[in-house]
């Protein structure tokens, strides 16, 4: 999915997506900006998968919460764009991956609810926004063992690397965790009942050159794609 620059009025997109998902063996394709049922059953029907990219916040109207005056910046376009495509992607079993947002809008799509602003609603010693560069380890994370990603990554504890101050608070019915931070924070989750439907908080576009567990995911995602 593009990213939006209000200021710009434009799409864009980090090369980490695209390159992660060349070198895990796909081919990436970059969406317009529509809602339009019309026009995304036949940019779907065209894809195997679908990528949840980072970007703005999720709107807390989707989980019946206020905004945080000040500190939450949204696209509702995005949001119902977004929406769309993951339950067509369900209704027709296709693999997805979240990524940052990702994680939070299939969450917040799916009945969960977020933290709007970690530092003011979950403050903790834990580095959920670091500096760049972007690639190094910010965290540990705790791997649960009866999860999909420990079967793919074989590791009960990795580091990653962070940028985000919004994340997932109750998770939504249906999905399971995965992974979770040393202040509790969920940062991973995944749907039991769909072929592939995982997310991850963390940045794997930003650390798969350096990063085996990154390129495992991509890999993953792709090798999930018939």
């Amino acid at each position: 999915m593009p990213l939006w620059d209000e200021r710009k009025d434009s799409l864009w997109m980090l090369p980490g997506y695209l390159d992660g998902i060349r070198e895990a063996g796909g081919i990436p394709v970059i969406f317009p900006f529509t809602s339009d049922a019309r026009e995304l059953s036949q940019l779907m029907s065209f894809c195997g998968g679908f990528l949840l990219t980072g970007g703005h916040d999720v709107s807390p109207k989707l989980y019946h919460e206020k905004p945080l005056e000040g500190l939450v910046e949204v696209c509702e376009k995005r949001d119902a764009m977004e929406i769309a495509v993951l339950n067509e992607a369900i209704r027709t079993d296709k693999p997805v991956l979240g990524i940052c947002r990702g994680i939070q809008l299939i969450n917040a799509a799916l009945g969960g609810t977020l933290y709007q602003d970690l530092p003011t609603q979950h403050p903790s010693e834990t580095v959920h926004h670091q500096k760049p560069p972007y690639d190094l380890p910010a965290h540990p994370v705790s791997v649960l063992k009866e999860s999909p990603l420990f079967d793919c990554l074989g590791a009960r504890e990795i580091t990653v690397n962070s940028c985000h101050h919004q994340a997932v608070r109750t998770i939504a019915p249906g999905l399971a965790a995965m992974a979770i931070a040393p202040d509790a924070i969920t940062e991973a989750l995944y749907k039991p009942d769909h072929r592939f439907l995982w997310a991850v908080q963390w940045h794997p576009e930003f650390s798969w050159r350096t990063d085996e567990n990154s390129r495992k995911i991509f890999r993953a995602f792709v090798g999930a794609v018939e």
